[in-house]
């Protein structure tokens, strides 16, 4: 009887030393399930990969396209396509009427603004009104163009811009994208 005990005793401990392994496999199993969909937003769209395979953007490389980028950066509040308009060496001028001078800012500032004007508003609409003016070549262009412009803050602040810009675009060769040198605001804000 005493070697049924023994017997049974290591059979119950070998039973026990499973029941254990089991029960940490199937918690390691749930923290990996639960780890795993914590990752996962349902609500959340999905990632984009190439905005151009998917329509979204248009091609750049038509000056049409960089304007249709530039409303589609400045509707979605997507600041890397916006980025992704102005070149290296960009300009943005102003007419600061109450000291009577041109004032001016570089990409870098460009970029800054325009991310805390995104974060600060809850829509924006943009339409390019008819180009007044074009001159220039395949690798550099001035155009004149009329826009109206609507900010919307909040349901009592809402600011409709209704100009003009001018912008310098250029590209390295008639084969690159088209990207935004300088731009002149003539707009009545």
């Amino acid at each position: 009887m005493n070697n049924n005990k023994i017997y049974f005793l290591e059979k119950l401990n070998f039973t026990l030393k499973k029941v254990k392994n089991l029960y940490l496999f199937f918690l390691l199993l749930f923290v990996l399930i639960i780890t795993n969909q914590s990752c996962i937003n349902p609500f959340a769209p999905g990632l984009v990969e190439n905005y151009l395979e998917n329509n979204i953007l248009s091609d750049q490389k038509s000056i049409d396209g960089l304007f249709q980028n530039f409303r589609y950066a400045y509707m979605f509040k997507d600041t890397l396509v916006y980025g992704e308009l102005l070149n290296d060496d960009f300009r943005f001028i102003f007419r600061d009427f109450d000291k009577g001078i041109d004032e001016s800012w570089g990409r870098e500032e460009e970029m800054r603004t325009t991310y805390r004007l995104f974060q600060a508003t809850q829509n924006i609409d943009l339409y390019w009104n008819d180009v007044v003016n074009s001159i220039g070549d395949s690798v550099l262009q001035d155009i004149s163009r009329g826009f109206n412009l609507t900010i919307i803050f909040s349901a009592t602040d809402i600011i409709s811009i209704y100009g003009r810009v001018n912008l310098r675009i250029s590209r390295p060769n008639s084969e690159a994208k088209w990207k935004i040198s300088q731009w002149r605001d003539e707009s009545n804000f």
